[in-house]
């Protein structure tokens, strides 16, 4: 069932056949989130289902106006809603652990909560996950204050998958690492326009990791232990998403997506305490590279 549109907002019906449930940590970003509906609402599909998790130190952020307007919008157009607080804060991978427990679609998008995507964007993603059949697909942020600085150094790694996606093992100081500065920037809307894409084509291509827009056959993503490895970390740790990712991409493999329909509201990070790496702690037989698993534009 397609989502209501201005036509039936008054319906008060919940579509309940949702394909993919939504999954977003917020913690302090009130005016953020906003803008992360307001991207989801404008959505065509598929069905999503939302469930939002706030830590925040005060009210959550469904009680600021915007993100309060966005939610109304969302459910007129019959999106099922819940909302969390999920308090005390024991850390980025014990609460994406929570919000993917209250998953219950085939499909999961982990949305950071200050991410705005492109309409179609959704649809983009679920198609090209139903098609490659692996673990997991990803839009990659663009920070667009950067459209002007065009970095081809870091895009010489830029590798396309010829063929089905397979399993891969990613480690700092193995082949693969070198591929994460694909992603600074807005170097994947620089290849986009150097390639040519056009309008509803895409691509699948190698990837070190994906932050902050990632969608996931959710049994392959518990297949691969989900992120329960949180009780191993302290409090204070990023590279959570790393983590996960990589396990995932060794069973199942995993792909970025050309074009990026995902933008970048390029706020200052919540996450300021970055001395624990989570893979350095939790994938301990490799190399450690610390500092290096969520890079700086």
């Amino acid at each position: 069932m397609d989502r209501h549109t201005s036509a039936n907002w008054a319906s008060g019906h919940t579509i309940e056949d949702a394909v993919l449930d939504i999954l977003i940590p917020t913690c302090d970003r009130p005016a953020e989130l906003a803008v992360t509906l307001a991207g989801l609402a404008a959505q065509e599909g598929p069905v999503f289902r939302l469930v939002i998790s706030d830590q925040s130190d005060g009210p959550p952020a469904w009680e600021h106006p915007p993100a309060a307007s966005l939610l109304r919008v969302l459910r007129a157009q019959g999106t099922a809603v819940e909302l969390h607080r999920h308090m005390p804060r024991r850390g980025l991978a014990e609460h994406r652990h929570f919000v993917l427990e209250r998953a219950r679609a085939d499909k999961v998008l982990f949305l950071d909560d200050d991410i705005w995507l492109e309409p179609g964007a959704l649809a983009r993603m679920s198609d090209a996950l139903d098609d490659l059949g692996c673990g997991f697909v990803g839009m990659a942020p663009q920070g667009l204050s950067f459209l002007d600085d065009r970095r081809p150094d870091q895009t010489g790694t830029f590798t396309p998958w010829q063929g089905p996606v397979t399993p891969e093992r990613i480690r700092p100081g193995e082949e693969g690492f070198e591929r994460w500065p694909l992603h600074s920037a807005a170097n994947l809307s620089h290849l986009s326009t150097e390639l040519g894409l056009k309008s509803g084509q895409w691509i699948p291509y190698k990837v070190a990791w994906l932050g902050g827009c990632t969608m996931f056959r959710r049994q392959a993503l518990e297949d691969a232990g989900g992120f329960r490895f949180w009780t191993q970390l302290p409090p204070e740790h990023c590279g959570e998403d790393v983590v996960a990712q990589w396990r995932v991409m060794e069973k199942f493999g995993g792909a970025g997506i050309l074009p990026t329909g995902a933008v970048h509201l390029e706020s200052p990070t919540t996450v300021t305490d970055r001395r624990v790496e989570a893979f350095d702690i939790v994938l301990a037989d490799g190399p450690a590279a610390a500092g290096s698993a969520v890079p700086d534009p």
